[in-house]
């Protein structure tokens, strides 16, 4: 039986980072995690995950910027965004750097869930 696809997420605050993987294996998601953008670059089997979760404001970095880095380098998942810090700009570069869903923390788990589930069943 093929091994499942997993999901990426990157936020440099631990406490999200622990709830989200959480949430998600409570759901049956394989979760890897990276506390920052960097350390998801160096991550090598992309080819497993068909999901990334980028908070938008990380230390010293941009998610957005990230998701651009990804693209640019032949990655194509697609991206749920997550931020503490919602505004109309950000929203718009979220959107326009082509993400599925934007969420703003605190978020109930069902934001998160729904759009992963309809990742997972092909409905994107």
């Amino acid at each position: 039986m093929p091994k499942s696809k997993s999901i990426l997420i990157v936020d440099d605050n631990p406490s999200m980072l622990k709830g989200m993987k959480r949430l998600l294996r409570e759901h049956g998601f394989n979760v890897t995690v990276f506390n920052s953008g960097a350390a998801l670059l160096r991550h090598a089997d992309f080819d497993d995950a068909f999901c990334v979760i980028l908070d938008i404001d990380l230390n010293n970095e941009s998610g957005i910027d990230l998701r651009h880095q990804l693209a640019g380098s032949g990655v194509e998942l697609p991206v749920i965004f997550i931020t503490g810090s919602d505004s109309d700009a950000k929203r718009s570069a979220a959107i326009e750097s082509g993400c599925i869903a934007y969420l703003t923390k605190p978020f109930s788990a069902r934001s998160l869930i729904e759009p992963v589930e309809k990742l997972r069943g092909g409905s994107f």
